[in-house]
C-alpha cells in the first residue's frame, strides 16, 4: 500500500476527485453555509441552490472563457444522452450530419444518431494507417482533416475530442468552413478533456461532457451552446430535453441533478485555485510525458496509439505477456494503485490521469511498473 493517505485511483470514471473537494463536501454536508440544510435537500428554485448554480456556471465560463453568445447547461443523462440530444436539437436546422470517427465514442455517438436523421460518416480511423514505416491498428490514430468529406448541407460535424476507451485525442479542432462547411457548425464530445487544457469554445457549435472525468461526479453533464442554434429542436425532442427550455430556465426547467452541480461548482472553484487551465495542461503535460517517456524506453510495456494522437488523459499499454495481467493488476491493487484494468472491449491496462491525479500518482505506478518489470521481465 502506498505510504499516502489514500490509493491512487486511476479510474477512466467515475474518477479521482480532488481531495480538498471531498473534504468541503464533508464539512458541508448537513449544513451548506449555515442554510441548516443540505444540498441534496434544497428546492432547485430556492435562493441557496441559486447561488450554487449560477456560480458554478459563472466559474465554468471564466475558466473555459466561454463567449456571451454562448448557453451554458447542466443537464442530466451523460454523454450517451448527448449523443441523442444534439441531433434533436440542431437536426431542425437540416437533416444532415456528418460524424468523424476515431474510436468506440465517436462510433457510439454516430449509430445513435441515425436514428434522427441523415447521417454519413466524414472520415474514420477503423483502418490500418501506414506511417513512418509502421503499421497503426485501427483506431489507434486521428484522421487528418484534410482528408474529411463534409456535405455541404450537413447542419453538424461531430467528433469526439479524447477517446477514453483506446487513449487518442485530438490535439486540435478543426475550421470546418475551410473544408467547404461555412454553414455546418461543429459539435464536440468532451467528456473525458474538457478542462483539462485551455479550448477554444467558439470553434464549435456544441461543446458536452459527462463530468464524471474531470469536471466532478457522474449525474451531470456539461452542454455548451452557441445561442444562435437554440429554437431549432425537431418536433418529436422532448420538451426536457429542448435545449432552449434548459437555457431559458438556467438550466432549472425541470429538476436539476443539484448535487452534483453543487460538487462540479466546487471542482471548478478548485481549478481557478490552481491557476486555471493553463497551469493545469502543463501538469497533464508532465504527467503524460512521465508515463509515455518509460513506455517509450521499455519492449516489457507497449502502448498502442499513434505518437501525434496520444492522450493525455487516458493511456492504455498492454504487457508483453498477456498472461501476467493479472499479476500485475493484483500487485498493483496491493500498492494503492487502483482501477487499472483496461477497458473489456480491448483488454490490457489503462491509466487514467485526469486533473485531480498529481505527478505523484503517476510517479508512483511508473515506480511499480519498473519493478514489476526487473522481476517479470
Amino acid at each position: 500500500m502506498s505510504s499516502q493517505a489514500r490509493p491512487w485511483n486511476f479510474s477512466a470514471g467515475p474518477s479521482v476527485l480532488p481531495e480538498s473537494v471531498l473534504r468541503q463536501a464533508a464539512a458541508e454536508m448537513l449544513d451548506w453555509h449555515g442554510s441548516g440544510m443540505s444540498v441534496m435537500e434544497m428546492s432547485h428554485r430556492g435562493k441557496e441552490f441559486g447561488q450554487i448554480c449560477s456560480e458554478a456556471e459563472a466559474d465554468l465560463r471564466q475558466l473555459l472563457n466561454v463567449p456571451d453568445d454562448y448557453a451554458v447547461l447542466f443537464m442530466q443523462g451523460g454523454a450517451i444522452a448527448a449523443n441523442a440530444l444534439v441531433p434533436m436539437n440542431l437536426l431542425g436546422r437540416s437533416d444532415a450530419a456528418d460524424y468523424v470517427l476515431s474510436g468506440s465514442w465517436s462510433v457510439k455517438s454516430e449509430k445513435e444518431a441515425r436514428r434522427y436523421g441523415d447521417i454519413r460518416v466524414a472520415a474514420s480511423s477503423g483502418t490500418v494507417l501506414e506511417s513512418d514505416g509502421q503499421q497503426w491498428q485501427p483506431w489507434t490514430w486521428v484522421p487528418d482533416a484534410a482528408s474529411w468529406q463534409v456535405r455541404p448541407d450537413a447542419a453538424y460535424v461531430h467528433l469526439c475530442s479524447n477517446e477514453t476507451i483506446g487513449g487518442v485525442e485530438f490535439s486540435d479542432w478543426p475550421d470546418l468552413a475551410a473544408l467547404g462547411a461555412s454553414d455546418a457548425v461543429l459539435t464536440v464530445d468532451a467528456s473525458s478533456n474538457i478542462l483539462s487544457r485551455p479550448m477554444d469554445v467558439s470553434r464549435a457549435g456544441v461543446i458536452f461532457a459527462g463530468a464524471q472525468k474531470n469536471a466532478g461526479p457522474a449525474g451531470v453533464t456539461l452542454v455548451i451552446v452557441r445561442r444562435d442554434l437554440l429554437g431549432h429542436a425537431q418536433a418529436a425532442c422532448p420538451s426536457a430535453f429542448d435545449f432552449a427550455n434548459v437555457a431559458k430556465e438556467g438550466s432549472c426547467f425541470n429538476t436539476p441533478p443539484t448535487y452534483s452541480i453543487y460538487i462540479a461548482g466546487l471542482v471548478f472553484k478548485w481549478l481557478k485555485e490552481q491557476g486555471g487551465l493553463a497551469e493545469i495542461e502543463k501538469r497533464n503535460i508532465a504527467k503524460s510525458a512521465l508515463l509515455y517517456d518509460y513506455l517509450a524506453q521499455t519492449g516489457f510495456y507497449r502502448n498502442p496509439v499513434h505518437p501525434n494522437f496520444r492522450s493525455r488523459m487516458n493511456v492504455p499499454f498492454t504487457l508483453h505477456d498477456a498472461a501476467l495481467d493479472a499479476e500485475f493488476l493484483s500487485g498493483a491493487t496491493a500498492r494503492g494503485l487502483l482501477q487499472l484494468k483496461g477497458h473489456k472491449s480491448v483488454g490490457g491496462m489503462r491509466a487514467s490521469i485526469y486533473n485531480a491525479m498529481p505527478i505523484e500518482g503517476v510517479q508512483a505506478l511508473v515506480d511499480y511498473m519498473k519493478e514489476f518489470e526487473r522481476t517479470h521481465g
